[in-house]
């Protein structure tokens, strides 16, 4: 599938193509990680989110990298952003460039600290970080797909610049019986039809991570290496592009 860039003409759609290779989201990224790991960044637990705060610079890359959303201007040139629990663990624990605390006079958790923090407030925390680490380490951009009745949605640059292509449901393959799923989604066939349709609507793909931890359980994120992640696309099968054509 080709990306669908955004703008009103061809000539508009060209120069967010062209803004997007010159600054690709990899190179962004590794600016985000060196601009947090300079300022030694700390976030703060909140409820099921993280909060911190950052400079005019950091919002900017924040918000270039597409991690989080800004909350509110905290002094002169200081604001609050708020990260999900896969996006602030993700900053933590693969990218190295962010510590999080309970509150301000607390020290710092560690890894699995936190990892069996996270866990303890998101059911199956450790099944939607797999997926969210998977495609964020190919440099997708992932959002919360809330809206389309998904998991994620993922985009191929900033959505400023780009339409989202998949729809993202996760799964678990460690076990057969579909009661003990990650979300309880595909288990019958007309729940397949109503995904594939509504996405299909908005131009998306379904796209189905199943996350298998291989006998490993989630008591730590040193196990996180161990767990594999199967991808499957799902579409609408369109009769008018399969007939037989005649001669």
């Amino acid at each position: 599938m080709a990306p669908r860039w955004k703008g009103k003409d061809a000539k508009s759609k060209k120069d967010a193509e062209a803004e997007a290779l010159k600054e690709p989201m990899s190179k962004i990224v590794s600016q985000l990680q060196s601009s947090l790991v300079q300022s030694n960044a700390c976030g703060s637990l909140s409820d099921s989110s993280v909060h911190i705060a950052v400079q005019a610079e950091q919002l900017d890359l924040l918000d270039k990298a597409y991690f989080g959303q800004p909350v509110r201007n905290v002094a002169k040139d200081m604001y609050w952003f708020q990260l999900t629990l896969e996006e602030a663990f993700y900053l933590c624990y693969s990218l190295k460039c962010l510590k999080i605390n309970r509150g301000a006079d607390t020290s710092p958790l560690n890894d699995e600290e936190l990892w069996r923090c996270f866990n303890s407030k998101k059911q199956a925390f450790s099944f939607y970080y797999k997926a969210y680490s998977h495609l964020r380490m190919k440099n997708w951009v992932v959002r919360s797909g809330a809206q389309y009745g998904v998991d994620f949605i993922v985009y191929r640059h900033h959505p400023a610049r780009v339409h989202s292509e998949y729809g993202v449901l996760v799964r678990s393959q460690d076990n057969d019986d579909d009661d003990d799923d990650v979300n309880g989604r595909l288990r019958v066939w007309s729940d397949v039809q109503c995904t594939t349709r509504l996405l299909g609507s908005v131009a998306k793909t379904l796209l189905v991570l199943y996350v298998n931890k291989n006998g490993h359980s989630d008591g730590s994120p040193l196990y996180l290496e161990n767990y594999a992640v199967e991808e499957r696309t799902i579409s609408r099968w369109s009769p008018e592009q399969c007939r037989e054509r005649s001669l």
